[in-house]
């Protein structure tokens, strides 16, 4: 996921996806855990999409609150 996907999306569709992400993540986390995982780098590269989402919803609120 790029960063350009996510920072025109609306703060309650990044909210959603975060969410989403995020128990994706713990999925993988509990799947590493038990040894099902194929590749470690699926967790690496989840806690980066997040970090993006939360990037662009924080951005997003910073604008919205310049605006008012």
């Amino acid at each position: 996921m790029k960063f350009q996907d996510v920072k025109d999306l609306s703060q309650i569709e990044l909210k959603k996806r975060i969410n989403t992400r995020k128990n994706e993540l713990f999925q993988l986390k509990m799947k590493n855990h038990m040894g099902e995982l194929g590749s470690p780098v699926d967790i690496r590269n989840a806690k980066k999409d997040i970090a993006k989402m939360i990037t662009a919803f924080n951005q997003s609120q910073s604008l919205s609150s310049k605006e008012s």
